[in-house]
């Protein structure tokens, strides 16, 4: 659901105004980063996903949110995760009168055990903090709320409404949040991503996608020993295709291909019956991960096995945030920003996935990397420039106001 953005100007102007309140905030914003730090979240700790989720709901309730919490499942999985958190803020300018609907989004979860806060607390080193999910996305998620408190500081309020998204399940796909995201993404003129900038300051412009298969062969059992003839060795059949599949690569510009996982048999004397492989699709397009389907399931369906026979079945599909005109346009309203702020900032396309992927899967024009500047994600050198606190969320305000009125002032 695009629509024009705002006159070009409006960005740096708002920006220039914006800076000095958001150095104002800088102490407070590193009093609650440390704060959710110390918080174990890990996808797959609902409990602690919870903790922040209870937190930001305070944070959305005390700038005027109207907040739901809501549970969510994965279908066809046991897995509890924690609640997902939505937050609706009213702007003074309705759509009618060209105000626009703007979505942030970010995340709660970690890729992190319960008890790495302890074993790795929060610390500053000079300009970097320290910490799990320090950058990925605690770091992210708190500079979207600073921004929003920034702007209601200053009275600017000229969009049509503010939705705040934060997940407790990205990390993992998010299985159980995506239906919730994509509902809510209807009726959305623009999403902004709150993952953390790259680690030159890029913002991200493209997210490719991603698919998963699994390609289940089936051959003949007999005896290795006495008569092997009979047999029909499903682990060659799946080692032909795994070398089929590797192959690949680089067939359709930036599609990757890869076997992560292979399983074939269960006894060393007996010709093997049966193999799995686990395949995993990436690419920019949609069109991309759909050649690479066609092509895996031509592959499965000639064998170089005589007697062995493959399906191919798709566990997993998340469209790509590809790179297109909206969002591009959005790009320029944050380059005039950053000018201001003397921000030196580039476009990066990423094969990372992330909920702004679903987001623009539904067709939101959607711009990603809006916090600020960290990096070492999922490692236990993760790191956030919180120099770059400031500015990014500066940047991160001045672009809610220049999409927020479609025809500016």
């Amino acid at each position: 659901m695009s629509a024009p953005v705002r006159q070009q100007g409006t960005a740096a102007r708002t920006a220039a105004l914006l800076l000095p309140g958001a150095v104002a905030l800088h102490d407070r914003y590193l009093a609650e980063l440390e704060h959710l730090v110390s918080i174990d979240s890990g996808s797959y700790s609902p409990d602690g996903v919870n903790q922040v989720a209870a937190w930001t709901v305070r944070r959305l309730t005390s700038l005027g949110f109207a907040v739901d919490r809501v549970p969510v499942t994965a279908e066809g999985r046991d897995t509890r995760f924690g609640d997902l958190v939505v937050g609706r803020l009213r702007g003074q300018l309705p759509v009618e009168r060209g105000g626009r609907c703007i979505l942030l989004a970010g995340h709660m979860d970690t890729v992190f055990d319960d008890g790495t806060a302890a074993n790795r607390p929060f610390r500053r080193s000079g300009p970097l903090a320290h910490g799990p999910g320090v950058s990925d996305d605690k770091g992210g998620l708190l500079a979207g709320l600073t921004a929003v408190e920034l702007l209601l500081r200053r009275g600017m309020l000229d969009f049509a409404e503010l939705v705040f998204l934060a997940t407790p399940d990205e990390e993992v796909g998010s299985p159980a949040s995506r239906p919730v995201t994509v509902s809510l993404s209807h009726g959305i003129h623009y999403a902004l991503g709150l993952e953390c900038a790259r680690e030159n300051g890029d913002l991200v412009v493209a997210r490719k996608g991603v698919a998963d298969f699994v390609i289940t062969v089936t051959g003949r059992a007999a005896h290795a020993g006495i008569e092997p003839e009979r047999g029909a060795n499903a682990a060659l059949a799946a080692a032909h295709l795994l070398i089929e599949c590797q192959q690949m690569n680089g067939r359709w510009g930036d599609v990757t291909v890869n076997v992560g996982m292979i399983r074939a048999g269960s006894r060393i004397n007996i010709v093997c019956p049966e193999a799995e492989l686990h395949v995993e699709v990436r690419s920019s397009t949609d069109a991309g991960i759909r050649h690479a389907r066609q092509a895996i399931e031509a592959a499965a369906a000639s064998l170089s096995v005589p007697g062995a026979t493959a399906t191919v079945r798709q566990t997993e599909a998340i469209p790509a945030m590809e790179d297109t005109p909206a969002a591009r346009a959005m790009l320029t309203h944050a380059l005039e920003a950053g000018r201001e702020l003397a921000i030196d900032l580039g476009a990066a396309a990423t094969g990372g996935v992330g909920d702004a992927n679903i987001i623009a899967g539904a067709g939101v024009p959607t711009l990603d990397g809006l916090g600020p500047v960290g990096g070492g994600d999922h490692g236990p050198d993760e790191w956030l420039d919180v120099t770059t606190v400031p500015r990014r969320v500066a940047l991160l305000a001045a672009l809610i106001v220049a999409l927020g009125d479609a025809g500016g002032h």
